[in-house]
């Protein structure tokens, strides 16, 4: 995918991970809209990068279900989509707010899908597009104290399988971004839990814990969408975890080779 000139769209760019991201596909040329709940923070940066801020609660369905019009409406047709919003939302089955647990699944996995579903038509008629998505080494097995943020990140992998496949031959092309522990407040928050204590200091005593910047990521992740990768994997020691995840949709892929699949075209 030809990033410059490209215009992309960012959720929750308003900090860590979203922040860096605007930052480095402005650098490679691209044109950014920001969007995030925070009107200040994604008001200053898109003013810095030269973008447009769209302030939305991507929690409100009716704002979600508008957002992608709005944004092609001010700021063009997006070439690239990063669904970059998310919440991470630990906390043990037994005590875990029901209402938090549906904000982790309406941010993490809805938002996502339906922002998908409001973006792809133009890009399959443009014969042109990129959907990128955040997910987590979390999706690939079970966590203790993450089970419904893990559960978010696992669907939203096997979403973008299926997609893939019904994307073939459009010219749109997909990449999941699955890192590891990444330098932000939200994983200062999960080292912040005593109850975490135990199950991080042993995967640390392991070394499966490689804790990386958001601009390290962010840097990836570009080169990853200009190289049309359909994965990236942070830190890369975790790719067999990944990759175990990976093989069922691989097998499905395999068995499905030459059946045309999605709509006629």
């Amino acid at each position: 995918m030809e990033i410059e000139g490209s215009h992309v769209l960012i959720t929750g760019a308003s900090r860590g991970i979203g922040a860096a991201m605007a930052r480095e596909f402005s650098r490679a040329g691209a044109i950014v809209s920001l969007a995030a709940r925070s009107s200040a923070p994604i008001e200053a940066l898109a003013t810095e990068l030269g973008g447009r801020a769209f302030t939305v609660d991507l929690l409100d369905p009716n704002a979600v279900d508008a957002l992608i019009t709005r944004v092609e409406a001010e700021a063009g047709p997006i070439d690239i989509l990063v669904n970059n919003a998310g919440y991470e939302g630990q906390g043990w089955i037994e005590s875990v707010d029901v209402e938090a647990a549906r904000n982790v699944v309406r941010l993490n996995l809805e938002a996502p899908i339906v922002l998908t579903r409001s973006v792809v038509n133009g890009m399959v008629e443009r014969k042109r597009g990129h959907l990128v998505f955040v997910s987590s080494l979390a999706g690939t097995g079970g966590f203790p104290g993450l089970s419904v943020y893990g559960a978010t990140k696992a669907g939203l992998t096997n979403f973008v399988a299926a997609i893939r496949m019904e994307l073939a031959g459009t010219g749109v092309n997909t990449t999941v971004v699955a890192p590891g522990p990444i330098d932000t407040g939200m994983w200062d928050a999960l080292e912040d839990e005593e109850e975490f204590d135990a199950m991080l200091r042993r995967l640390n005593r392991l070394h499966v814990l490689a804790k990386k910047s958001p601009e390290t990521l962010a840097k990836k992740t570009v080169a990853a969408v200009a190289a049309d990768k359909r994965h990236l994997r942070v830190p890369r020691r975790l790719a067999s975890q990944h990759w175990l995840r990976e093989t069922p949709s691989r097998i499905t892929e395999v068995l499905l080779t030459g059946v045309r699949v999605g709509p006629k075209r």
